[in-house]
Parts: C-alpha cells; sequence; structure tokens
C-alpha cells in the first residue's frame, strides 16, 4: 500500500500480530501521517515471513527509511535485510518485550515513537552473529533461555505469565558445565547462565550487563554461575561491584563457547532449541538506528 509521493520515504514494516490486536498498527500509521507530506508504505508481514520477501519489499519501494513495527523479532527481521547498509532503521515497539526500544530510549507510546522516526538521529550500533543467528540485543544459554522456552509454551502474555514462566524455570532448570578460553585464560566451571550481550538490559528492564555499549568494539559475556537473582538486583539498585564468585564479566570481539551436554539457546528473545557449541563474533558499525 502507497500513501503520498513526496520528498521523503518511509516503508513501514509491520507485524500485525504485535500489540493490541483490537487495534490496527497499520491505521494508526496511515492516521498519524494522513495530514504530513511525507510519503508512506506498508508491508504487513505474512505469517512466517522470509529475509528474502522483506528485501524484495525495500528493494522495490527504495525508502530513505525502513521502521520496523512490532517487536524485537520484527526489528532483526528488518535488520538482517540492512546489514551493513546505510538505510536507517525506525523502531516503533509494539511487541511484548521490546527489549531494543528501552535499550534506545525510544518511547514506548506509538505516537511518540512514529514522531522520532522523523526528529530522531541516525547512529551506527554493533551486532554479534552468534551460531550464524544476527543477535542485536541479547543472546544466552542456561537459565534464561529454558525461561524463553517456557514463556512460548503459555497461551497468554504479559508479566504475569512471565513471573510463572520464572518460577518453574528457577525450579525445574539444572547448572550446566561451560569452557571458554578468554585473554589467554581458560575457563571451565558450572554455570545458570552464560550470555552473549550486545546491550545492557532485558525487556523486563533488567539490566544484566550495566557497563556495555551499543557502538563500541567488543561485546560481553556475563558468566552467572549462580541463579543469582539477589545479586543482580544489588547491582541494579546499588552499582555496587560484582560479586565475582556468583557473576564474572568478559569482553570479546570473538568467543567459542562449549558445554557438557546440550543446553537450552536464545536469541533476542527467539528460542531457537538445544546446543553444546555457541560461536560469537562482532559485526562492527553494522547497522544503522533512529534513536532520540
Amino acid at each position: 500500500m502507497t500513501y503520498k509521493n513526496h520528498k521523503q520515504r518511509l516503508l513501514f514494516v509491520v507485524n500485525q500480530g504485535s500489540g493490541n490486536k483490537d487495534e490496527s498498527l497499520s491505521q494508526l500509521i496511515i492516521n498519524h501521517f494522513s495530514k504530513s507530506e511525507i510519503a508512506i508504505e506498508l508491508f504487513e508481514l505474512p505469517r512466517k515471513c522470509t529475509v528474502e520477501q522483506v528485501k524484495k519489499a525495500i528493494d522495490k519501494t527504495k525508502p530513505d527509511k525502513v521502521i520496523a513495527v512490532g517487536g524485537d523479532g520484527t526489528l532483526k527481521l528488518v535488520a538482517e535485510c540492512l546489514l551493513n547498509t546505510e538505510t536507517p532503521i525506525g523502531i516503533i515497539p509494539a511487541g511484548s518485550a521490546n527489549g531494543m526500544a528501552k535499550e534506545l530510549g525510544i518511547p514506548l507510546n506509538i505516537e511518540e515513537a512514529l514522531e522520532l522516526v522523523i526528529t530522531g538521529h541516525t547512529q551506527k550500533i554493533h551486532a554479534t552473529l552468534v551460531n550464524n543467528e544476527l543477535c542485536i540485543h541479547l543472546s544466552d544459554i542456561g537459565f534464561n533461555a529454558y525461561l524463553v522456552k517456557k514463556f512460548d509454551e503459555l497461551p497468554t502474555r504479559g508479566m504475569l505469565t512471565y513471573a510463572k514462566s520464572a518460577w518453574h524455570a528457577f525450579w525445574n532448570h539444572r547448572k550446566m558445565e561451560v569452557q571458554f578460553k578468554i585473554n589467554n585464560r581458560n575457563i571451565k566451571t558450572d554455570a545458570a547462565m552464560v550470555v552473549i550481550a550486545n546491550a545492557t538490559k532485558y525487556g523486563t528492564g533488567l539490566k544484566i550487563n550495566p557497563n556495555g555499549k551499543l557502538n563500541d568494539n567488543v561485546f560481553e559475556i556475563i558468566l552467572i554461575k549462580e541463579y543469582a537473582v539477589m545479586e543482580i538486583l544489588k547491582i541494579w539498585i546499588s552499582k555496587l561491584p560484582w560479586n565475582p564468585k556468583k557473576i564474572e564479566r568478559f569482553q570479546a570481539s570473538a568467543v567459542q563457547i562449549t558445554t557438557k551436554h546440550k543446553v537450552h539457546f536464545q536469541v533476542d528473545g527467539e528460542y531457537l532449541g538445544k546446543t553444546n557449541k555457541v560461536e560469537a563474533k562482532l559485526l562492527s558499525n553494522a547497522i544503522s538506528v533512529i534513536m532520540p
């Protein structure tokens, strides 16, 4: 669908399955720009949409900006199409977690986020490639990946569902034996969870990587040896240093992590099954994003 034909052309990639099912995201966008001279085009994601389908829509439209309307999964799909290009990506947060929108300070109010698409500035950020999957936000193995799996299996969404999933994961998940080498140091230990952290915090607001930056030349590896929820909350609230007996942080531009047995694995909130090897590398200046 095309609306107007003026100086600036925006392509909105819309996941209509996100957000409030009683409210058409596409109609909200059309209404917002109804009195504007900006040309907008809408591509509503079909079920099981492929990267190639989105690329085709981008190539056909030749937009000045591409706007991901949905959750982190929609953003990832758009970013895969625009990796290592100069085309800016806007974010309209309409998912259940909206981790990257929160990370970048993008308003959760859709009208305000639509305005930011026009008024915001563009910045290059890095990403990571984790087991050949693009990761913009956070990937991990262990406890949180298991929690994501349980969350996906429940019929409802929201914080209550998340709390139920967390409670189940806390009582049913077991620690894993992990091994990796970094800075000439061999790490071999039991762990509850290992995070490949491109960003600083999860969509829930929990800050897992307080000192992370999206525009440096490293990502962080957060090794959580115990189920240290209180430790993370202490750091989040008080800014005190981590207890290294419970949590360690490393920086790298590449790492290979192996586990004795296959463990749960997720990337940007998408559960990807079990694995016993995680290979991650930095993708420097990978995408351009529109932010405040």
